[in-house]
Protein backbone atom coordinates (compact mmCIF):
# COMPACT_ATOMS: atom_id res chain seq x y z
CA UNK A 1 0.00 0.00 0.00
CA UNK A 2 3.06 2.48 0.76
CA UNK A 3 4.57 1.72 -2.29
CA UNK A 4 1.72 2.41 -4.73
CA UNK A 5 1.01 5.79 -2.36
CA UNK A 6 4.56 6.59 -3.08
CA UNK A 7 4.02 5.91 -7.03
CA UNK A 8 0.85 7.31 -7.16
CA UNK A 9 2.89 10.49 -5.63
CA UNK A 10 5.48 10.63 -8.10
CA UNK A 11 3.50 10.40 -11.09
CA UNK A 12 1.56 13.10 -10.21
CA UNK A 13 4.23 15.45 -9.04
CA UNK A 14 5.24 16.67 -12.01
CA UNK A 15 1.57 16.47 -13.72
CA UNK A 16 -0.10 17.80 -10.56
CA UNK A 17 1.73 20.32 -9.50
CA UNK A 18 2.65 21.95 -12.87
CA UNK A 19 -0.72 22.37 -14.32
CA UNK A 20 -3.22 22.37 -11.44
CA UNK A 21 -1.15 23.74 -8.16
CA UNK A 22 -0.87 27.24 -7.91
CA UNK A 23 1.78 29.31 -8.13
CA UNK A 24 2.80 30.04 -4.62
CA UNK A 25 5.82 29.14 -2.46
CA UNK A 26 3.62 29.17 1.13
CA UNK A 27 3.57 26.25 2.94
CA UNK A 28 1.60 25.05 5.97
CA UNK A 29 2.50 26.85 9.01
CA UNK A 30 5.49 28.87 7.32
CA UNK A 31 4.87 31.77 10.27
CA UNK A 32 4.22 29.21 12.78
CA UNK A 33 5.57 30.25 16.47
CA UNK A 34 7.35 27.21 17.88
CA UNK A 35 7.59 27.51 21.94
CA UNK A 36 6.67 26.17 25.32
CA UNK A 37 5.40 22.88 23.36
CA UNK A 38 3.26 24.43 20.89
CA UNK A 39 3.17 25.12 17.07
CA UNK A 40 1.05 27.52 16.24
CA UNK A 41 -0.41 30.21 13.88
CA UNK A 42 0.62 33.42 15.19
CA UNK A 43 -2.72 35.41 14.86
CA UNK A 44 -5.22 32.48 14.96
CA UNK A 45 -4.01 30.81 18.17
CA UNK A 46 -3.93 33.87 20.41
CA UNK A 47 -6.94 35.13 19.08
CA UNK A 48 -8.65 32.17 19.31
CA UNK A 49 -7.79 31.83 22.72
CA UNK A 50 -8.66 35.46 24.22
CA UNK A 51 -12.05 35.41 22.68
CA UNK A 52 -12.67 31.97 24.25
CA UNK A 53 -11.55 33.07 27.57
CA UNK A 54 -13.35 36.63 27.39
CA UNK A 55 -16.65 33.91 26.39
CA UNK A 56 -16.07 31.72 29.71
CA UNK A 57 -15.14 34.95 31.70
CA UNK A 58 -18.13 36.88 30.97
CA UNK A 59 -20.43 33.84 31.64
CA UNK A 60 -19.20 33.19 35.38
CA UNK A 61 -19.09 36.41 35.89
CA UNK A 62 -23.13 37.33 34.27
CA UNK A 63 -23.94 34.45 37.01
CA UNK A 64 -27.88 33.83 36.94
CA UNK A 65 -27.95 36.60 33.99
CA UNK A 66 -26.41 34.30 31.78
CA UNK A 67 -29.38 32.54 30.67
CA UNK A 68 -31.26 35.14 30.43
CA UNK A 69 -29.09 36.51 27.80
CA UNK A 70 -28.80 33.25 25.63
CA UNK A 71 -32.34 33.35 25.26
CA UNK A 72 -32.82 36.59 24.02
CA UNK A 73 -29.37 36.11 21.41
CA UNK A 74 -31.67 32.80 20.57
CA UNK A 75 -34.64 34.70 19.81
CA UNK A 76 -33.31 37.40 18.33
CA UNK A 77 -31.17 35.07 15.74
CA UNK A 78 -34.42 32.96 15.51
CA UNK A 79 -36.83 35.86 14.04
CA UNK A 80 -34.58 37.65 12.27
CA UNK A 81 -31.75 35.53 10.53
CA UNK A 82 -34.31 31.81 10.45
CA UNK A 83 -35.09 32.25 6.68
CA UNK A 84 -31.31 32.73 6.14
CA UNK A 85 -30.97 29.19 7.46
CA UNK A 86 -33.70 28.07 5.75
CA UNK A 87 -32.68 29.13 2.08
CA UNK A 88 -29.01 28.82 3.02
CA UNK A 89 -29.31 24.89 3.56
CA UNK A 90 -31.30 24.05 0.71
CA UNK A 91 -28.80 26.25 -1.75
CA UNK A 92 -26.37 23.49 0.09
CA UNK A 93 -28.30 20.80 -1.33
CA UNK A 94 -28.74 21.67 -4.37
CA UNK A 95 -25.17 22.79 -4.72
CA UNK A 96 -23.74 20.13 -4.26
CA UNK A 97 -25.90 17.89 -6.56
CA UNK A 98 -25.23 19.89 -9.23
CA UNK A 99 -21.66 18.99 -8.91
CA UNK A 100 -22.81 15.50 -8.77
CA UNK A 101 -25.13 15.35 -11.75
CA UNK A 102 -23.22 18.02 -14.00
CA UNK A 103 -20.03 17.40 -16.01
CA UNK A 104 -17.82 18.28 -12.73
CA UNK A 105 -18.95 14.98 -11.57
CA UNK A 106 -16.33 13.10 -13.01
CA UNK A 107 -13.28 15.13 -11.54
CA UNK A 108 -11.15 12.86 -9.38
CA UNK A 109 -10.57 13.89 -5.83
CA UNK A 110 -6.62 14.27 -5.78
CA UNK A 111 -6.23 14.52 -9.13
CA UNK A 112 -6.44 11.96 -12.66
CA UNK A 113 -3.70 9.62 -11.29
CA UNK A 114 -5.51 9.53 -7.60
CA UNK A 115 -6.02 5.94 -6.24
CA UNK A 116 -8.20 5.52 -3.20
CA UNK A 117 -6.83 5.12 -0.14
CA UNK A 118 -9.60 3.25 1.70
CA UNK A 119 -11.77 0.34 -0.41
CA UNK A 120 -15.17 0.80 -1.18
CA UNK A 121 -16.14 -1.27 2.55
CA UNK A 122 -14.04 0.44 4.36
CA UNK A 123 -15.10 4.00 3.06
CA UNK A 124 -19.16 3.42 3.74
CA UNK A 125 -17.96 1.96 7.28
CA UNK A 126 -16.36 4.97 7.80
CA UNK A 127 -19.06 7.55 6.38
CA UNK A 128 -22.10 5.06 8.63
CA UNK A 129 -19.84 5.98 11.99
CA UNK A 130 -19.33 9.45 10.78
CA UNK A 131 -23.38 9.30 10.66
CA UNK A 132 -23.20 8.53 14.67
CA UNK A 133 -22.26 10.73 17.47
CA UNK A 134 -23.87 12.11 20.37
CA UNK A 135 -26.91 13.78 18.91
CA UNK A 136 -27.91 10.76 17.30
CA UNK A 137 -27.91 9.19 20.87
CA UNK A 138 -29.70 11.84 22.21
CA UNK A 139 -32.08 12.79 20.10
CA UNK A 140 -33.44 9.18 18.05
CA UNK A 141 -35.92 8.20 20.67
CA UNK A 142 -36.67 12.10 22.40
CA UNK A 143 -37.31 13.70 19.11
CA UNK A 144 -40.13 11.49 17.69
CA UNK A 145 -41.60 11.32 21.35
CA UNK A 146 -41.61 15.10 21.42
CA UNK A 147 -43.50 15.56 17.81
CA UNK A 148 -45.44 12.80 18.72
CA UNK A 149 -47.79 14.74 21.70
CA UNK A 150 -48.28 14.12 25.03
CA UNK A 151 -51.56 15.86 27.00
CA UNK A 152 -48.53 15.84 29.67
CA UNK A 153 -46.52 18.88 28.29
CA UNK A 154 -48.02 21.66 25.94
CA UNK A 155 -44.70 21.43 24.55
CA UNK A 156 -44.99 18.07 23.04
CA UNK A 157 -46.91 18.69 19.65
CA UNK A 158 -47.01 17.52 16.72
CA UNK A 159 -44.71 19.40 13.99
CA UNK A 160 -46.48 22.73 12.24
CA UNK A 161 -46.14 21.46 8.87
CA UNK A 162 -48.29 18.43 9.62
CA UNK A 163 -52.28 18.94 11.08
CA UNK A 164 -52.27 15.77 13.09
CA UNK A 165 -53.82 14.95 16.61
CA UNK A 166 -51.24 14.78 18.82
CA UNK A 167 -50.71 10.97 20.39
CA UNK A 168 -52.36 9.26 17.13
CA UNK A 169 -50.84 7.20 14.48
CA UNK A 170 -50.99 9.97 12.28
CA UNK A 171 -48.87 11.76 14.49
CA UNK A 172 -46.38 9.11 14.90
CA UNK A 173 -46.00 9.34 11.36
CA UNK A 174 -45.80 13.22 11.10
CA UNK A 175 -43.09 12.38 14.01
CA UNK A 176 -40.79 10.22 12.09
CA UNK A 177 -41.41 12.30 8.64
CA UNK A 178 -40.22 15.16 10.77
CA UNK A 179 -36.89 13.68 12.56
CA UNK A 180 -35.95 11.94 9.00
CA UNK A 181 -35.83 15.41 7.83
CA UNK A 182 -34.04 17.30 10.28
CA UNK A 183 -30.98 13.73 10.76
CA UNK A 184 -31.42 13.31 6.19
CA UNK A 185 -30.43 14.98 3.43
CA UNK A 186 -29.94 18.46 4.51
CA UNK A 187 -27.12 17.76 7.36
CA UNK A 188 -25.40 15.80 5.08
CA UNK A 189 -25.75 18.23 2.06
CA UNK A 190 -24.11 20.82 4.81
CA UNK A 191 -20.96 17.78 5.24
CA UNK A 192 -20.52 17.42 1.90
CA UNK A 193 -20.16 20.44 0.46
CA UNK A 194 -17.65 21.41 3.41
CA UNK A 195 -15.26 17.91 2.88
CA UNK A 196 -15.62 18.43 -0.89
CA UNK A 197 -14.72 22.21 -0.49
CA UNK A 198 -11.42 20.89 1.84
CA UNK A 199 -10.45 17.43 -0.51
CA UNK A 200 -10.84 19.71 -3.57
CA UNK A 201 -8.19 22.41 -2.75
CA UNK A 202 -6.08 20.17 -0.28
CA UNK A 203 -5.38 17.29 -2.81
CA UNK A 204 -5.85 18.92 -6.19
CA UNK A 205 -4.32 22.38 -5.21
CA UNK A 206 -2.26 21.62 -2.75
CA UNK A 207 -3.11 23.88 -0.39
CA UNK A 208 -2.84 23.75 3.21
CA UNK A 209 -6.10 21.63 5.15
CA UNK A 210 -8.03 24.86 6.27
CA UNK A 211 -11.23 26.63 5.48
CA UNK A 212 -8.73 29.66 3.79
CA UNK A 213 -7.83 27.72 1.02
CA UNK A 214 -11.15 26.94 -0.14
CA UNK A 215 -11.42 30.57 -0.93
CA UNK A 216 -8.34 30.29 -2.90
CA UNK A 217 -10.12 31.46 -6.44
CA UNK A 218 -11.55 34.50 -4.84
CA UNK A 219 -8.39 35.63 -2.56
CA UNK A 220 -5.35 34.20 -4.02
CA UNK A 221 -2.55 34.18 -1.41
CA UNK A 222 -4.33 36.77 0.45
CA UNK A 223 -5.70 33.31 2.32
CA UNK A 224 -2.56 33.87 4.27
CA UNK A 225 -3.15 37.58 5.44
CA UNK A 226 -6.39 38.62 7.38
CA UNK A 227 -9.25 37.65 5.22
CA UNK A 228 -7.93 34.00 5.64
CA UNK A 229 -7.25 34.59 9.18
CA UNK A 230 -10.86 36.03 9.82
CA UNK A 231 -12.48 33.09 7.87
CA UNK A 232 -9.98 30.59 10.04
CA UNK A 233 -11.14 32.42 13.19
CA UNK A 234 -14.90 32.17 12.44
CA UNK A 235 -14.17 28.14 11.88
CA UNK A 236 -12.58 27.57 15.08
CA UNK A 237 -15.59 29.11 17.16
CA UNK A 238 -18.26 27.30 14.96
CA UNK A 239 -16.27 24.19 15.57
CA UNK A 240 -15.89 24.92 19.08
CA UNK A 241 -19.14 25.58 20.13
CA UNK A 242 -20.67 22.62 17.44
CA UNK A 243 -18.33 20.55 19.26
CA UNK A 244 -19.45 21.70 22.81
CA UNK A 245 -23.01 21.63 22.14
CA UNK A 246 -22.66 17.64 21.18
CA UNK A 247 -20.61 17.66 24.27
CA UNK A 248 -23.16 19.20 26.45
CA UNK A 249 -26.10 17.05 25.28
CA UNK A 250 -23.93 14.00 25.95
CA UNK A 251 -22.81 14.74 29.02
CA UNK A 252 -26.54 15.37 30.26
CA UNK A 253 -27.47 11.96 28.57
CA UNK A 254 -25.13 9.98 30.60
CA UNK A 255 -26.17 11.77 33.76
CA UNK A 256 -29.63 10.98 33.41
CA UNK A 257 -28.72 7.40 31.76
CA UNK A 258 -26.63 6.55 35.20
CA UNK A 259 -29.16 8.20 37.26
CA UNK A 260 -32.08 6.15 35.73
CA UNK A 261 -30.40 2.87 35.42
CA UNK A 262 -29.22 2.81 38.92
CA UNK A 263 -32.46 3.84 40.49
CA UNK A 264 -35.38 4.06 38.85
CA UNK A 265 -34.92 0.45 37.06
CA UNK A 266 -32.07 -1.30 39.75
CA UNK A 267 -33.30 0.38 42.74
CA UNK A 268 -29.49 0.29 43.57
CA UNK A 269 -28.79 3.95 44.15
CA UNK A 270 -29.71 7.59 43.78
CA UNK A 271 -27.31 9.48 41.54
CA UNK A 272 -28.48 13.39 41.27
CA UNK A 273 -28.72 15.25 38.10
CA UNK A 274 -28.59 18.82 37.51
CA UNK A 275 -25.70 20.99 36.35
CA UNK A 276 -23.19 20.33 39.03
CA UNK A 277 -23.38 16.09 38.61
CA UNK A 278 -22.87 17.25 34.77
CA UNK A 279 -19.72 19.33 35.46
CA UNK A 280 -18.21 16.63 37.50
CA UNK A 281 -18.88 14.10 34.66
CA UNK A 282 -17.27 16.79 31.78
CA UNK A 283 -14.11 16.73 34.28
CA UNK A 284 -14.25 12.81 34.67
CA UNK A 285 -14.62 11.89 30.52
CA UNK A 286 -12.44 15.13 29.36
CA UNK A 287 -9.89 13.74 31.57
CA UNK A 288 -10.39 10.25 29.63
CA UNK A 289 -10.12 12.03 26.45
CA UNK A 290 -6.92 13.41 27.91
CA UNK A 291 -5.62 10.10 27.36
CA UNK A 292 -6.80 8.99 24.27
CA UNK A 293 -4.86 12.02 22.85
CA UNK A 294 -1.64 11.45 25.14
CA UNK A 295 -2.51 7.78 23.25
CA UNK A 296 -2.21 8.95 20.12
CA UNK A 297 -4.61 7.98 17.04
CA UNK A 298 -3.53 4.34 16.86
CA UNK A 299 -3.40 3.93 20.79
CA UNK A 300 -6.30 6.29 21.63
CA UNK A 301 -9.22 7.00 19.00
CA UNK A 302 -8.84 4.50 17.11
CA UNK A 303 -9.53 1.81 19.52
CA UNK A 304 -12.32 3.51 21.14
CA UNK A 305 -13.82 4.16 17.51
CA UNK A 306 -13.52 0.77 16.92
CA UNK A 307 -15.31 0.03 20.33
CA UNK A 308 -18.27 2.55 19.22
CA UNK A 309 -18.66 0.83 15.86
CA UNK A 310 -19.03 -2.73 17.54
CA UNK A 311 -21.30 -1.34 20.53
CA UNK A 312 -24.05 1.00 17.98
CA UNK A 313 -24.57 -2.37 15.52
CA UNK A 314 -24.60 -4.71 19.21
CA UNK A 315 -27.72 -2.22 19.97
CA UNK A 316 -29.19 -1.97 16.80
CA UNK A 317 -29.23 -5.70 16.28
CA UNK A 318 -30.24 -6.04 20.11
CA UNK A 319 -33.44 -3.93 19.37
CA UNK A 320 -34.51 -5.28 16.43
CA UNK A 321 -34.56 -8.60 18.21
CA UNK A 322 -36.18 -7.77 21.02
CA UNK A 323 -38.19 -4.86 19.84
CA UNK A 324 -41.31 -4.98 17.53
CA UNK A 325 -39.36 -5.97 14.64
CA UNK A 326 -41.98 -6.04 12.16
CA UNK A 327 -43.65 -2.01 13.57
CA UNK A 328 -39.30 -0.90 13.20
CA UNK A 329 -39.00 -2.18 9.57
CA UNK A 330 -42.85 -1.15 8.77
CA UNK A 331 -41.85 2.75 10.49
CA UNK A 332 -39.21 2.67 8.51
CA UNK A 333 -40.85 2.79 5.45
CA UNK A 334 -43.84 4.47 6.04
CA UNK A 335 -41.56 7.12 7.83
CA UNK A 336 -39.58 7.46 4.55
CA UNK A 337 -42.17 8.01 2.51
CA UNK A 338 -43.68 10.50 4.69
CA UNK A 339 -40.60 12.61 4.66
CA UNK A 340 -40.20 12.16 0.91
CA UNK A 341 -43.68 13.05 0.15
CA UNK A 342 -43.70 16.38 1.91
CA UNK A 343 -39.73 17.33 1.24
CA UNK A 344 -40.00 20.38 -0.80
CA UNK A 345 -42.78 21.62 2.11
CA UNK A 346 -40.35 20.71 5.29
CA UNK A 347 -37.40 22.26 3.37
CA UNK A 348 -38.67 25.76 2.89
CA UNK A 349 -41.36 25.63 6.11
CA UNK A 350 -39.84 29.17 7.82
CA UNK A 351 -42.82 29.04 10.34
CA UNK A 352 -42.85 33.53 9.23
CA UNK A 353 -46.69 33.43 7.87
CA UNK A 354 -49.06 32.82 11.08
CA UNK A 355 -45.44 32.32 13.26
CA UNK A 356 -46.95 34.05 16.14
CA UNK A 357 -49.96 31.43 16.06
CA UNK A 358 -50.16 29.08 19.53
CA UNK A 359 -49.00 25.93 19.30
CA UNK A 360 -48.78 24.02 22.55
CA UNK A 361 -46.66 25.97 24.90
CA UNK A 362 -44.96 27.71 21.89
CA UNK A 363 -45.83 29.74 19.08
CA UNK A 364 -45.11 28.51 15.32
CA UNK A 365 -41.81 30.46 15.13
CA UNK A 366 -40.91 29.66 18.06
CA UNK A 367 -41.17 25.96 17.57
CA UNK A 368 -38.59 26.25 14.29
CA UNK A 369 -35.98 28.27 16.53
CA UNK A 370 -36.30 24.94 19.00
CA UNK A 371 -36.00 22.56 16.53
CA UNK A 372 -35.32 23.09 12.88
CA UNK A 373 -33.18 26.54 13.08
CA UNK A 374 -31.23 25.26 16.03
CA UNK A 375 -30.49 21.42 14.09
CA UNK A 376 -29.33 23.75 10.90
CA UNK A 377 -27.04 26.10 13.29
CA UNK A 378 -26.03 22.85 14.89
CA UNK A 379 -25.07 21.16 11.75
CA UNK A 380 -23.25 24.37 9.78
CA UNK A 381 -20.99 24.76 13.14
CA UNK A 382 -20.54 20.78 13.29
CA UNK A 383 -19.25 20.77 9.63
CA UNK A 384 -15.75 21.41 10.10
CA UNK A 385 -15.28 18.39 12.43
CA UNK A 386 -17.67 16.05 9.95
CA UNK A 387 -16.52 17.70 7.00
CA UNK A 388 -12.60 17.21 7.17
CA UNK A 389 -12.48 13.55 8.49
CA UNK A 390 -14.61 13.33 5.25
CA UNK A 391 -12.28 14.99 3.02
CA UNK A 392 -9.55 13.07 4.74
CA UNK A 393 -10.81 9.71 3.57
CA UNK A 394 -12.19 10.57 -0.03
CA UNK A 395 -9.20 10.84 -1.92
CA UNK A 396 -9.26 9.36 -5.32
CA UNK A 397 -13.01 9.41 -5.78
CA UNK A 398 -14.80 11.54 -8.16
CA UNK A 399 -17.05 13.96 -7.11
CA UNK A 400 -19.89 12.01 -8.03
CA UNK A 401 -19.06 9.25 -6.18
CA UNK A 402 -18.07 11.21 -3.19
CA UNK A 403 -21.69 12.95 -3.39
CA UNK A 404 -24.06 10.04 -3.78
CA UNK A 405 -21.68 7.96 -1.31
CA UNK A 406 -21.83 10.94 1.18
CA UNK A 407 -25.11 12.14 0.79
CA UNK A 408 -27.33 9.29 0.71
CA UNK A 409 -25.17 6.55 2.36
CA UNK A 410 -25.01 7.87 6.15
CA UNK A 411 -28.85 9.11 5.71
CA UNK A 412 -30.16 6.12 5.26
CA UNK A 413 -28.78 4.69 8.33
CA UNK A 414 -29.27 7.49 10.37
CA UNK A 415 -33.25 6.87 9.34
CA UNK A 416 -32.20 3.05 10.04
CA UNK A 417 -30.97 4.01 13.56
CA UNK A 418 -34.50 6.66 14.09
CA UNK A 419 -36.70 3.92 12.84
CA UNK A 420 -35.05 1.22 15.32
CA UNK A 421 -35.17 3.58 18.28
CA UNK A 422 -37.91 5.80 17.97
CA UNK A 423 -40.31 3.61 16.29
CA UNK A 424 -40.01 1.19 19.28
CA UNK A 425 -40.74 4.27 21.55
CA UNK A 426 -43.38 4.66 19.72
CA UNK A 427 -44.88 1.19 19.28
CA UNK A 428 -44.73 1.07 23.28
CA UNK A 429 -46.92 4.26 23.14
CA UNK A 430 -49.34 3.06 20.32
CA UNK A 431 -49.92 -0.48 20.79
CA UNK A 432 -47.28 -1.42 24.20
CA UNK A 433 -48.74 0.00 27.86
CA UNK A 434 -47.05 3.38 27.40
CA UNK A 435 -44.31 5.46 29.44
CA UNK A 436 -42.40 6.64 27.77
CA UNK A 437 -43.93 10.17 26.67
CA UNK A 438 -44.99 10.70 29.92
CA UNK A 439 -40.96 10.46 31.43
CA UNK A 440 -39.81 12.63 28.35
CA UNK A 441 -42.61 15.22 29.78
CA UNK A 442 -41.48 14.16 33.75
CA UNK A 443 -38.29 14.15 33.55
CA UNK A 444 -37.06 15.95 30.19
CA UNK A 445 -35.58 14.74 26.87
CA UNK A 446 -32.28 13.25 28.38
CA UNK A 447 -34.59 10.29 29.99
CA UNK A 448 -36.21 9.04 26.42
CA UNK A 449 -33.44 6.37 25.42
CA UNK A 450 -33.39 4.78 29.03
CA UNK A 451 -37.00 5.04 29.12
CA UNK A 452 -37.87 3.36 26.27
CA UNK A 453 -34.84 0.70 26.36
CA UNK A 454 -36.66 -0.30 29.84
CA UNK A 455 -39.94 -1.51 28.27
CA UNK A 456 -38.09 -4.23 26.56
CA UNK A 457 -35.97 -7.20 28.08
CA UNK A 458 -32.48 -6.70 29.98
CA UNK A 459 -33.56 -2.88 29.92
CA UNK A 460 -30.67 -2.03 32.65
CA UNK A 461 -28.17 -3.97 30.47
CA UNK A 462 -28.99 -2.24 27.29
CA UNK A 463 -29.38 0.96 29.29
CA UNK A 464 -25.65 0.82 30.90
CA UNK A 465 -24.52 -0.45 27.20
CA UNK A 466 -26.05 3.12 25.78
CA UNK A 467 -24.57 4.86 28.49
CA UNK A 468 -21.16 3.58 27.95
CA UNK A 469 -21.46 4.59 23.78
CA UNK A 470 -22.56 8.27 24.63
CA UNK A 471 -19.03 8.31 26.92
CA UNK A 472 -17.17 6.68 24.21
CA UNK A 473 -18.58 9.06 21.17
CA UNK A 474 -17.73 11.85 23.98
CA UNK A 475 -14.32 10.49 24.13
CA UNK A 476 -13.44 10.51 20.35
CA UNK A 477 -15.32 13.43 19.82
CA UNK A 478 -13.49 15.65 22.00
CA UNK A 479 -10.01 13.83 20.49
CA UNK A 480 -10.68 14.26 16.98
CA UNK A 481 -12.45 17.57 17.54
CA UNK A 482 -9.33 19.09 18.85
CA UNK A 483 -7.25 17.44 15.83
CA UNK A 484 -9.40 19.63 14.04
CA UNK A 485 -9.15 22.74 15.86
CA UNK A 486 -5.85 22.01 15.77
CA UNK A 487 -5.12 21.86 11.80
CA UNK A 488 -6.90 25.24 11.79
CA UNK A 489 -4.89 27.15 14.85
CA UNK A 490 -1.69 25.45 13.49
CA UNK A 491 -1.86 27.29 10.00
CA UNK A 492 -2.83 23.86 8.56
CA UNK A 493 0.00 22.04 9.60
CA UNK A 494 -0.54 17.97 9.96
CA UNK A 495 1.74 17.22 12.94
CA UNK A 496 1.26 19.20 15.77
CA UNK A 497 2.79 18.71 19.24
CA UNK A 498 0.55 16.58 21.61
CA UNK A 499 0.34 18.76 24.35
CA UNK A 500 -1.80 21.19 22.04
CA UNK A 501 -4.29 18.52 21.24
CA UNK A 502 -4.28 18.12 25.32
CA UNK A 503 -5.28 21.57 25.19
CA UNK A 504 -7.82 22.03 22.86
CA UNK A 505 -9.47 18.50 24.39
CA UNK A 506 -9.48 20.35 28.01
CA UNK A 507 -10.71 23.79 26.55
CA UNK A 508 -13.73 22.09 24.90
CA UNK A 509 -14.85 19.97 27.83
CA UNK A 510 -14.07 23.72 29.68
CA UNK A 511 -16.36 25.20 26.84
CA UNK A 512 -19.20 23.06 27.34
CA UNK A 513 -19.22 23.28 31.12
CA UNK A 514 -19.41 26.83 30.75
CA UNK A 515 -22.18 26.49 28.84
CA UNK A 516 -24.22 23.76 30.72
CA UNK A 517 -23.37 26.54 33.73
CA UNK A 518 -24.47 29.50 32.08
CA UNK A 519 -28.22 28.39 30.46
CA UNK A 520 -28.35 24.07 29.68
CA UNK A 521 -29.94 23.60 27.00
CA UNK A 522 -30.88 27.20 25.82
CA UNK A 523 -27.47 27.88 26.10
CA UNK A 524 -25.94 24.99 23.96
CA UNK A 525 -28.80 26.12 21.67
CA UNK A 526 -28.17 29.33 21.20
CA UNK A 527 -24.30 28.94 20.83
CA UNK A 528 -24.64 26.77 17.61
CA UNK A 529 -26.82 28.85 16.33
CA UNK A 530 -25.05 32.03 17.15
CA UNK A 531 -22.05 30.66 15.42
CA UNK A 532 -23.65 28.96 12.80
CA UNK A 533 -24.70 32.29 11.76
CA UNK A 534 -21.52 33.67 10.26
CA UNK A 535 -20.27 30.54 9.22
CA UNK A 536 -23.00 30.04 7.38
CA UNK A 537 -22.11 32.87 5.43
CA UNK A 538 -18.87 31.82 4.69
CA UNK A 539 -20.33 28.49 3.47
CA UNK A 540 -22.63 29.88 0.82
CA UNK A 541 -19.86 31.88 -0.68
CA UNK A 542 -17.79 28.25 -0.65
CA UNK A 543 -20.54 27.09 -3.07
CA UNK A 544 -19.30 29.60 -5.57
CA UNK A 545 -15.56 28.96 -5.00
CA UNK A 546 -16.16 25.37 -5.09
CA UNK A 547 -17.71 25.98 -8.43
CA UNK A 548 -14.83 28.18 -9.89
CA UNK A 549 -12.05 25.44 -8.58
CA UNK A 550 -14.25 22.34 -10.25
CA UNK A 551 -14.91 24.46 -13.64
CA UNK A 552 -11.18 25.58 -13.64
CA UNK A 553 -9.86 22.22 -13.15
CA UNK A 554 -12.44 20.97 -16.03
CA UNK A 555 -11.05 23.50 -18.06
CA UNK A 556 -7.42 22.26 -17.45
CA UNK A 557 -8.52 18.71 -18.00
CA UNK A 558 -10.00 20.04 -21.56
CA UNK A 559 -6.99 22.14 -22.46
CA UNK A 560 -4.85 21.07 -25.20
CA UNK A 561 -1.82 21.42 -23.08
CA UNK A 562 -2.93 18.67 -20.63
CA UNK A 563 -3.73 16.69 -23.84
CA UNK A 564 -0.37 16.35 -25.17
CA UNK A 565 1.12 15.63 -21.77
CA UNK A 566 -1.09 12.74 -21.43
CA UNK A 567 0.15 11.86 -24.93
CA UNK A 568 3.93 12.03 -23.68
CA UNK A 569 2.61 9.59 -20.84
CA UNK A 570 1.49 7.02 -22.48
CA UNK A 571 4.33 7.45 -24.39
CA UNK A 572 6.73 6.67 -22.05
CA UNK A 573 4.93 4.59 -20.13
CA UNK A 574 2.06 1.81 -20.22
CA UNK A 575 -0.88 3.65 -19.00
CA UNK A 576 -4.71 3.12 -19.12
CA UNK A 577 -6.36 6.72 -19.89
CA UNK A 578 -10.12 6.88 -18.79
CA UNK A 579 -12.03 9.76 -20.92
CA UNK A 580 -15.68 10.87 -20.07
CA UNK A 581 -17.39 13.89 -22.59
CA UNK A 582 -16.05 12.61 -25.82
CA UNK A 583 -12.39 13.17 -24.97
CA UNK A 584 -11.41 14.64 -21.73
CA UNK A 585 -9.30 12.69 -19.49
CA UNK A 586 -10.23 11.93 -15.93
CA UNK A 587 -8.38 8.75 -15.24
CA UNK A 588 -5.03 8.41 -15.98
CA UNK A 589 -3.22 4.62 -14.09
CA UNK A 590 -0.24 2.57 -14.55
CA UNK A 591 -1.71 -0.78 -16.45
CA UNK A 592 1.12 -2.82 -15.53
CA UNK A 593 0.74 -3.67 -11.84
CA UNK A 594 3.89 -4.53 -10.73
CA UNK A 595 5.44 -0.92 -11.60
CA UNK A 596 3.25 0.08 -8.69
CA UNK A 597 5.23 -2.11 -6.27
Amino acid sequence: MASSDDTTGEMSDGLQVELFHPDSDREPGDTNIEKFGFDVHPIVFPISLVIIAAFVAATILLGEQASEVYGAVFSFINGTFGWFYILAVNLFIITIVYFAVSKYGNIRIGGVEAEKEFDDFSWMAMLFSAGMGIGLMFFSVAEPMWHFGSSASEFMVVPPAFGAEGGTPAAASAAMAQTFFHWGFHPWAIYGLVGLGLAFFSFNRGLPLTFRSIFWPLLGDRIYGWPGHVIDLVTVFATLFGLSTSLGLGVAQVNTGLSYVGGDILGLVSIPTGTIPQVVLIAGITAIATLSVAAGLDGGVKRLSTLNLYLMFGMLAFLLVVGPTIYIFGTFASGLGAYLNNFLQLSFFTGTVGGGASLGGYTVQGWMGSWTIFYWGWWIAWSPFVGMFIARISKGRTVREFVLGVLFLPALFSFLWLSTFGGSALWVELVGGGGVASAVANQGQTVAMFAMLAQFPLGAVSGLLATLLVITFFVTSSDSGSLVIDHLTSGGKHDVPKAQRIFWAVTEGAVAATLLIGGGLSALQTASITTGLPFGVILCLMCYTVYLGLDNEYEILASEQFAERIEDMTAADDVDVGTTGGDVVTDVKRSDPESSD
